[in-house]
């Protein structure tokens, strides 16, 4: 029975020759091992995410093919399986002392599928090519397929111009009981070498079980590395506002690339508090970042008497966005510049999904490393950094506890507890439903008047009631989020830098249409019902 390679490869898009170069050193290894046989990841020559046109660039895939041949010259004494970038041959190619071979030719009988189960277990051994990123949606059942199986996936990041992607490999060898015998540790690039006839004889692995927020921790830490190796940068500015965003993306940044290559910058207007204005010193203090401070309120107010100059009445509301536009289009980017670096977007999934951003200012930036986690999540790493990461308080308690605040105006005074009109204990549950759930106003309008609102959502008991005293209460919020949503949320998502994604639903995933907001009849008739009115038209 045959000695089996499998390559948890790291694959960087759109660069066969660096891919083939890895792949030759790997058959190399594989063959000074004894190994029969070297299974690569799918799309390991040229990647999973190219530009559409890289598909249509007859000179690119001539290359492409140019590597494959290298890979089948190498396959000296070994069999080598790997895609074969374009589907000139198939969905994926073995080659053996120069040449390729037909399944049917191998000394085995061999099954292949990709990211699925679909064996008939009729083999001596099968391959799962996984090619799907990491996700905290996704899951493995473990399932008899009367042979031993071999899931062989690729490392890295990748991205679709939007949506920046990590691939965690899941690597593992299965015995014919659908249990994990061997396995290679998420994120690392490695080879195993297994015996054939010994999986069914190898103990079962009893794999360490991990929270939610240490796979969040994983993902983030290498999604963020790799992508700035990729696009060549290192140096990060972060606009620190004394809340609970700026800090967990400072800690992230700080912990990825070192406390040197972060500029965190303060940006205070007449609005800000004593309070997070001494928070941030301390965020940046404990995190030994260099600390700017850098006032806005003369600019903000020499803009204002500019377009009033003219004509121009700016209202008070304009007048918060004069101030986040002034922060990040104009400090935090030309700080990045003379530095030769680039600067954050710090918002959380829950400001994505109703807007609550403004467009060229808090909304902008290189990437949107927290973009796809609810705010309950960013909480929740901020602990973790705290406690295993650093294991000493570098973000602040009272980052922690202080209410989120834009603190654009006195209406956001946090020493008077005031702050965001969102209340994130359940507004996050309530916009994962409207996102990662696709349920409307009527479902949640349905959930409401049965009683199972906060049993189905995941809502602490009895905030419902709290927040919302009266139906009327609860469909006004309702309507506003869902307008908010399915409106302005809808341009400013087109308009937002990369994200990166942790879910199977991150923005930028999924095509987005600016149609306005729709409420269906079954919801004005529900609605209606609770309030005692008239039915919609």
């Amino acid at each position: 029975m045959p000695k089996i390679a499998y390559v948890q490869m790291k694959v960087t898009a759109g660069h066969p020759d660096l891919n083939t170069e890895k792949i030759l050193y790997f058959i190399d290894e594989a063959r000074a091992q004894g190994a029969d046989i070297v299974i690569f990841p799918e799309f390991s020559t040229q990647g999973q995410m190219l530009s559409e046109g890289a598909w249509d660039q007859e000179t690119f895939q001539n290359d492409c093919q140019h590597y494959i041949g290298t890979i089948i010259a190498a396959s000296q004494d070994i069999f080598v399986i790997c895609d074969d970038s374009d589907d000139i041959f198939e969905d994926y190619i073995i080659a053996k002392d120069g040449e390729l071979v037909d399944t049917e030719d191998l000394p085995w009988k061999i099954e292949f599928a990709f990211d699925d189960w679909d064996f008939s277990g009729d083999a001596d051994f099968c391959v799962r090519f996984h090619s799907a990123p990491f996700s905290l949606d996704k899951n493995f059942p473990a399932e008899e397929i009367n042979c031993p199986m071999i899931r062989v996936g690729a490392v890295g990041v990748q991205n679709s111009g939007k949506n920046v992607y990590t691939f965690d490999g899941n690597s593992a060898v299965f015995n014919s009981r659908g249990k994990i015998v061997q396995a290679i540790k998420p994120f690392e690039e490695q080879m195993n070498i297994i015996d054939l006839d010994r999986i069914d004889k190898l103990p079962e692995l009893d794999l360490p079980e991990e929270s939610e927020v240490e796979k969040i921790y994983r993902a983030l830490n290498f999604g963020v590395k790799n992508f700035l190796e990729q696009i060549g940068l290192n140096k990060v500015v972060i606009g620190a506002s004394g809340g609970i965003d700026s800090a967990v993306a400072a800690a992230l940044y700080v912990d990825v690339f070192g406390a040197e290559n972060v500029v965190l910058v303060n940006m205070p207007s007449v609005f800000n508090s004593a309070t997070t204005k001494n928070l941030s010193e301390q965020l940046a203090r404990n995190l030994g970042c260099k600390y700017l401070v850098v006032p806005i309120q003369e600019s903000v107010d020499w803009t204002v008497k500019q377009l009033e100059g003219v004509g121009i009445s700016v209202s008070s509301f304009v007048r918060e966005n004069i101030q986040a536009r002034d922060r990040s289009s104009r400090i935090l980017a030309a700080i990045a510049a003379s530095i030769g670096g680039v600067f954050t977007c710090n918002a959380n999934k829950a400001e994505s999904t109703v807007g609550y951003a403004t467009l060229y200012g808090d909304s902008a930036g290189f990437l949107s490393a927290l973009a796809d986690l609810w705010k309950f999540q960013v909480y929740a790493l901020a602990r973790h950094f705290n406690e295993k990461i650093f294991c000493r308080e570098v973000i602040p308690q009272g980052i922690i506890d202080i209410v989120p605040s834009a603190e654009l105006s006195n209406a956001q005074n946090v020493d008077e507890g005031k702050g965001d009109p969102l209340k994130y204990p359940y507004h996050d549950y309530l916009f994962r439903a409207f996102v990662e759930h696709d349920l409307t106003p009527e479902d949640i309008l349905t959930l409401y008047d049965n009683g199972t609102l906060e049993d189905e959502l995941g809502i602490e008991a009895g905030l419902v009631e709290k927040y919302f005293p009266s139906a009327y209460d609860f469909t006004s919020d309702l309507e506003r989020w869902w307008k908010q949503f399915t409106g302005m949320g809808v341009a400013k998502r087109i308009q937002s830098p990369p994200i990166l994604a942790v879910t199977d639903r991150p923005y930028g995933a999924r095509h987005e249409s600016q149609n306005g907001c729709y409420f269906t009849q079954g919801y004005f008739n529900l609605k209606a019902k609770l309030l005692g009115g008239t039915v919609h038209d």
